[in-house]
């Protein structure tokens, strides 16, 4: 029986390797991804999202920031990105209310953070990247999702999987 999700864990030793990941997910997704982002303040979510706003081919990097106050943001690369924040929303009733089902289905990428906010309402195609603070500058990040998407990261950043 062929398996249905799988987890790969990356080490990031700087904000630098945080975006070196978010390059690579963002060169290999596909339209109607879902990236959903899970870690506590200053944990790099948004450093993820810089990345894979490079990877993707956005102009300008330095323009993506954390929607907290917006809730999303937009950017044009390969693919057009919607960068959700749900921090400050109240629970998936405000997350209908912003259009996020619609969102998911527009064929752009969606990236999320603070997914584990709003959980029942990430399709279960999406990719869910844990980000774990473990020191000053270091971080893990588990990543789990589709197989077949996994194992195309996997490929892409030449690390095995767990």
């Amino acid at each position: 029986m062929k398996e249905t999700t799988a987890t790969i864990t990356f080490e990031s030793t700087s904000p630098d390797e945080t975006r070196r990941l978010g390059r690579v997910l963002g060169s290999v997704a596909k339209p109607g991804d879902v990236f959903a982002l899970i870690g506590t303040l200053g944990a790099g979510k948004t450093e993820l999202v810089k990345g894979v706003a490079s990877g993707l081919g956005v102009a300008d990097e330095g323009g993506v920031n954390s929607p907290t106050f917006v809730l999303v943001n937009e950017y044009d690369g390969r693919l057009h990105v919607y960068h959700v924040d749900a921090y400050r929303l109240g629970g998936t009733t405000e997350l209908k209310a912003i259009g996020f089902e619609e969102i998911c289905q527009s064929g752009g990428l969606v990236v999320i953070e603070w997914a584990d906010r709003v959980g029942s309402l990430i399709p279960s195609r999406a990719l869910w990247t844990a980000i774990e603070v473990t020191g000053d500058r270091t971080r893990r990040m588990v990543l789990t999702g589709p197989f077949d998407d996994v194992k195309r990261i996997e490929s892409a950043l030449s690390i095995s999987a767990e």
